[in-house]
């Protein structure tokens, strides 16, 4: 297991609103994965090149801190894919209802006080802490 440091914490988050602050800065766009993945989709898309770039980057970053030395976390995964498949589909349409996802409306949203936004990060902080009271506890995980 891995085990994050204070530091590693600040550095992470500090880089996190770095690119978010350079993408507004820079072309206007909030750093919401969602949105950005889901103007990949459209086949006439006309804004594919900084999109691509940026899912790119986030693939690539892991990759290449573990290429430099970076001990990277092993997740652990249940052991059906069907449970992984039904919860991808659920937060694809959490991501719909909410017109976003929580890097969109978490930190972006957040720091330009958005009301949707923030109402919409309390939304996920309370039912991510009742999923994890309910399989952790009624679960017997």
């Amino acid at each position: 297991m891995h085990h994050l440091t204070p530091l590693s914490g600040f550095f992470g988050g500090a880089l996190i609103g770095l690119a978010s602050a350079l993408l507004m800065l820079l072309t206007g766009r909030i750093a919401g994965i969602s949105g950005i993945f889901g103007g990949l989709l459209p086949l006439r898309a006309t804004d594919r090149g900084w999109r691509l770039t940026f899912i790119v980057g986030l693939i690539a970053a892991p990759l290449l801190a573990a290429l430099g030395g970076a001990s990277l976390p092993t997740p652990a995964m249940p052991t059906s894919y069907v449970v992984i498949a039904i919860a991808g589909l659920l937060v694809g349409v959490g991501t719909r209802m909410a017109s976003g996802c929580t890097s969109g409306h978490g930190v972006c949203g957040t720091a330009r006080l958005s009301t949707r936004s923030i109402t919409a990060t309390i939304t996920f902080m309370i039912v991510a802490i009742a999923v994890v009271a309910v399989t952790r506890h009624l679960g017997g995980s």
